[in-house]
This record gives C-alpha cells, sequence and structure tokens, in this order.
C-alpha cells in the first residue's frame, strides 16, 4: 500500500490542530484509520514532519544481486516464439480423430 499523501498529512495536523474534533472524528472525517492519525501526530510531535517515513524492508529477494543483474539480462534475449503455423500443419499420413469417423 502506498503512503497518504503530504497535502493529506498536512490537512490532518492543521485541523488537529484548530481543534476541529477529536482524533477519531478526524479520522472519519479524512477516511482514514485511527491509529494512522495517531502515528502520524506521534510523528508530528517527535520528528516535526509529516512526510512518510522511507520503506523499512520486506521479503528478501530469492535470487542474489549478481544473480538478478545477469538473469534478467539472460531473460531479455529468449529466443523467439516458435512459428505456430509450422506445428498446427498435421504430419503426412497421419489422420486426426475428426477424420476417423
Amino acid at each position: 500500500m502506498k503512503p497518504y499523501c503530504v497535502d493529506l498529512r498536512q490537512k490532518i495536523i492543521d485541523a488537529y490542530k484548530q481543534q476541529d474534533g477529536s482524533q477519531r472524528q478526524l479520522a472519519k472525517r479524512f477516511r482514514v484509520s485511527l491509529s494512522f492519525i495517531e502515528n502520524l501526530l506521534k510523528r508530528y510531535r517527535t520528528d516535526g514532519t509529516v512526510e512518510p517515513r522511507a520503506h523499512g524492508g520486506g521479503q528478501m529477494a530469492k535470487l542474489g544481486r549478481a544473480l538478478q543483474k545477469c538473469g534478467s539480462a539472460k531473460l531479455n534475449k529468449v529466443s523467439p516464439p516458435v512459428n505456430y503455423p509450422l506445428i498446427k500443419q498435421p504430419v503426412r499420413g497421419t489422420t486426426t480423430a475428426a477424420t476417423d469417423r
């Protein structure tokens, strides 16, 4: 999920400073979760910013970085697709189930 935009975050902070409602009311008004409001206010008080934090991690890549680099280059050099019309032609001397009836 992408972080909420800075504009929305700033509007929430401004509304809270003007005492436009409780945290729960602001969450309903701006259609965000109460925990988002709580965390946003905490971040604003401690760091003085409403900017979202950088992505903190995630699942480790299954391939190593070196393999990812050379692997992506190899994936781009895949052979062209097979010529399908040649495959669809029956082999001489054979019949299909539809013609056997």
